[in-house]
């Protein structure tokens, strides 16, 4: 799947093999600077002390997860459409800090109950990620197969879990340890996918872009490694 906006710049599988490597590195380079400065971020935030905040303002009401849930979503598909912009770089940098910002607050309650029932699920978690990322993006990358497929699936997946999650915060159940190994499969299939892209679909001009979807993937991967490997640590 490829296709070319004459007013942006060439599709990268269009590209001469230079063009399209120096495309990939300043993809990868965004995404290793988007996972510092989110690290860094969220350090300073727990050392603020914002993390027990945030865990008593959520116990406040159930609905109060759902009120920052909604506002994740909605701080995801603005910084989207700003880094997807071709009429200004500021405002791409500008949509990637913010789903920066917006991640490290809203992994704020899962990072503050690592770090205190389980601090050593966290490097854990980390290495696991990385391992599963970096598998994954050797297989697109080696395989060179476009993975667009998969978009019909992880459209409806993506659908069904927010239906869930949606659920088990209105009702109050725990969805538990086979919905998080369901959910890294299906951040799997998004690292697939989004890798795909960076190589079929992507302009040459929208590096940016293509780090914050994989950084988002990412992310959602290490969000359900760390409560896959916490739910084996509950009494």
């Amino acid at each position: 799947m490829s296709y070319l906006d004459v007013a942006s710049g060439a599709v990268v599988s269009d590209l001469p093999g230079e063009q399209k490597a120096g495309f990939i590195r300043r993809t990868y380079g965004h995404l290793a600077g988007a996972i510092a400065a989110f690290a860094l971020l969220e350090s300073q935030l727990i050392k603020m002390g914002l993390g027990e905040q945030m865990m008593a303002m959520l116990s406040t009401s159930r609905w109060s997860w759902l009120l920052v849930l909604g506002a994740y979503m909605l701080a995801g598909v603005i910084a989207d459409r700003w880094a997807r912009s071709g009429a200004s770089r500021d405002l791409q940098y500008a949509g990637l800090a913010l789903y920066i910002v917006a991640s490290a607050i809203i992994f704020l309650p899962l990072i503050y109950i690592a770090l205190s029932y389980a601090p050593d699920v966290l490097p854990k978690a980390a290495m696991i990620t990385g391992a599963l990322v970096g598998g994954l993006t050797l297989v697109v990358f080696t395989t060179r197969k476009d993975f667009s497929f998969l978009a019909p699936a992880l459209a409806i997946g993506g659908v069904v879990a927010m239906g869930i999650i949606i659920a088990s915060i209105a009702f109050g159940f725990s969805i538990g340890v086979f919905f998080s190994a369901a959910m890294i499969v299906f951040a799997a299939g998004s690292i697939l996918y989004t890798t795909s892209n960076i190589i079929h679909v992507y302009r040459e001009d929208q590096h940016v872009a293509a780090s914050l979807a994989l950084f988002a993937s990412v992310a959602l991967m290490f969000w359900y490694v760390v409560q896959f490997l916490m739910s084996f640590g509950q009494d």
